[in-house]
């Protein structure tokens, strides 16, 4: 069966993929969400799988990964949460985690329940790429998932090519060294970052996160990329003006 993720990468237009934190605002408000999303038009979306030390998050992602946490979120809850979403959702759907939690659940029993309620591909921001590589990339494909890695402003030419070799889907374009957080522009040094990426000519798609916020810098972004990850923004929204209401944010972003 061909992999979700590449479907997503032949539409003629530049994607918008959405991040949550499964269990937040509410414990039950997952699949809700997903299916909000789905209608709204969005292209993929980035389920936040909540742990107790998120590196690579901003406070927006922290405070709503650890609500979701005292909601009572987990691995197994999420796993049943998402059970029959593919009975109603179509579009690609990414797991985004930290290594700890999915080693504690059993790595090749993470796997094999991503493969059987429809997960696409992971996030593992803490997993470097030569250790999936060598120890990981045949379970993942074994489970039909693709593992997405991230890219720095610092992250060398060799390695960014490295990375470009071993990945399927797509790569994660970090916009910043920072932690992740809304935006409300890029500045000179991101822009020669991103058009120093694209003149790389890689032959995996290139989506960018961290720092979008909205129509304007969804659209500077994907000047450069096939697309863009809108996380924190997200779930201020949707802290703000609960989650009956995503679809105008969406509008907002697409400028629909």
């Amino acid at each position: 069966m061909k992999n979700r993720i590449d479907g997503a990468f032949k539409k003629e237009k530049k994607l918008l993929s959405i991040y949550f934190s499964a269990g937040h605002p509410n414990l039950n408000d997952t699949s809700y969400i997903i299916k909000k999303l789905e209608l709204s038009k969005v292209d993929m979306i980035e389920i936040g799988l909540p742990f107790s030390d998120p590196i690579a998050d901003g406070p927006t992602i922290q405070k709503s990964s650890s609500k979701a946490l005292k909601n009572g979120m987990s691995t197994e809850i999420l796993f049943k949460q998402i059970e029959n979403i593919r009975k109603e959702i179509k579009i690609p759907l990414i797991v985004m985690g930290y290594l700890n939690p999915i080693m504690q659940y059993g790595i090749k029993k993470f796997c094999k329940k991503c493969e059987i309620v429809g997960i696409d591909g992971l996030i593992i921001p803490d997993l470097p790429v030569d250790v999936y590589n060598d120890e990981y990339k045949f379970l993942f494909e074994k489970h039909g998932l693709y593992n997405m890695f991230l890219i720095t402003p610092q992250t060398s030419p060799e390695r960014i090519r490295f990375i470009d070799k071993v990945s399927k889907g797509f790569i994660y374009m970090v916009s910043s060294a920072s932690v992740t957080g809304a935006k409300s522009d890029f500045n000179k040094k991101q822009i020669d970052y991103f058009s120093r990426i694209k003149s790389m000519k890689l032959k995996t798609p290139v989506i960018v996160g961290f720092g979008i916020s909205n129509f304007k810098t969804f659209k500077t972004a994907t000047k450069y990329t096939n697309g863009a990850i809108i996380g924190s923004a997200f779930i201020n929204y949707i802290e703000k003006n609960g989650i009956q209401k995503i679809n105008n944010f969406i509008k907002d972003i697409l400028n629909e």
